[in-house]
């Protein structure tokens, strides 16, 4: 056995459970196979010995550099700090399950490295950072049209249907959200940090787990009694694009002192035939008027508080590529941490404690009402700011 395939063995024993042996030789021969060894010495000349200046962020794991090797790739290097428990599992598990993972719209693993007590991942370099450092500072949003917008809501729609249901084992990410999502130089948006996700048994409906997550983008089925299926994540995924086709952020929503969130308001605005007042003024230029109504039609399926209602992401991909005004579903009340869910009886009968779907005035867009958004959202007075949880990312109960 050679040195390097000896070493990565080593790394990964502690993410297989003896009981699992049988099952788990198979993605170790993969793990070693696929992955590239990196020497402690290539990446501290990558990042210039990790200097600050190439920082780019830092998570529960550690910090994250940048780096350019010899041959001119720039990379990511994601360094586990000493003291992090919680960074140690993340990291773990972020391997583990980024091993057998390629696609366009998820980040690429390159390779790793191990030097006593250094552990490091190392990923493709995305130029563009994180969505959200674009879409919620007022001086960036302008550089997103909506033909940009509109291919990342479809590109971010793609990478989670491969984790659900074309890599190896279905994949729950559990953290979808604009600050997860990378922009390469050509817009291409990656699904990246995979510390939290989760591998899904096919036998399963879902899972009862520690609750852990980002306020503002967990299903309230995940928040109140744990449960966690694929549909958490096409919840998060609804309020990615409604936060995209807005350019507001769920978490810190205070457009409508009447409203709760983001979500309850483009509900309101959905069933009352105004869709258009959503749209992100900076749009009025680039915008596709039916598209973005067809979008945001599609964004409030996603988050529903019944999660039956919503639909898979393979649904979600196809309805994507519908022509405007051919969705037949209606969406019903969105969901939110406290909000009742509806019970599935026997026979098909549900408990409607979510609201109902209805029948909703056509949400149409024209030419003049975005004007009248533009013009609205330039007069408007700021409404009293609503609280937003400190937290963030955090675990919520056990």
């Amino acid at each position: 056995m050679t040195k390097p395939r000896k070493i990565l063995e080593n790394f990964l024993k502690p993410f297989f459970s003896s009981s699992n042996k049988g099952k788990n030789d198979d993605l170790e021969k993969i793990a070693a196979q696929e992955q590239k060894q990196f020497s402690f010495g290539v990446l501290v000349s990558a990042t210039k010995d990790f200097h600050p200046d190439n920082k780019l962020g830092e998570g529960g794991f550690g910090p994250v550099f940048k780096g350019k090797l010899s041959d001119g790739r720039q990379i990511a290097v994601k360094k586990l700090s000493h003291s992090s428990r919680q960074g140690m599992k993340e990291f773990k598990n972020e391997a583990k399950l980024l091993a057998r993972v390629q696609h366009r719209n998820v980040v690429n693993l390159l390779g790793y490295c191990i030097h006593g007590v250094e552990k490091l991942l190392v990923y493709e370099y995305v130029a563009n950072e994180s969505l959200d450092k674009i879409l919620f500072k007022s001086a960036n949003r302008d550089a997103l049209s909506w033909k940009q917008r509109h291919d990342i809501i479809v590109g971010i729609a793609r990478g989670l249907l491969y984790l659900h249901e074309g890599s190896h084992t279905c994949i729950i990410h559990r953290d979808i959200k604009a600050s997860n999502i990378l922009l390469d130089d050509k817009w291409v948006p990656k699904i990246a940090d995979f510390g939290m996700a989760r591998l899904y048994p096919e036998d399963k409906t879902h899972i009862n787990t520690r609750v852990a997550g980002t306020n503002g983008y967990m299903a309230p089925e995940y928040v109140m009694y744990g449960h966690l299926s694929v549909k958490a994540d096409v919840f998060s995924f609804g309020v990615v694009v409604l936060e995209l086709i807005s350019g507001q952020k769920n978490s810190t929503f205070n457009r409508d002192p009447d409203s709760r969130s983001l979500l309850e308001w483009a509900y309101r605005l959905y069933k009352k035939g105004r869709s258009w007042e959503i749209m992100d003024p900076a749009l009025a230029q680039s915008a596709i008027p039916d598209e973005i109504a067809m979008y945001i039609q599609i964004g409030l399926l996603c988050i529903q508080a019944d999660p039956p209602l919503r639909p898979t992401m393979q649904q979600v991909v196809v309805m994507l590529s519908k022509n405007p005004g051919s969705l037949d579903r209606e969406p019903t009340r969105p969901g939110y941490p406290g909000s009742r869910i509806r019970s599935h009886r026997p026979g098909g009968g549900t408990s409607h404690t979510a609201g109902t779907s209805g029948a909703s005035n056509p949400s149409t867009f024209s030419s003049s009402s975005i004007s009248n958004t533009v013009s609205a959202t330039a007069s408007s007075s700021t409404p009293t700011r609503r609280r937003s949880d400190p937290h963030g990312k955090r675990p919520v109960r056990d």
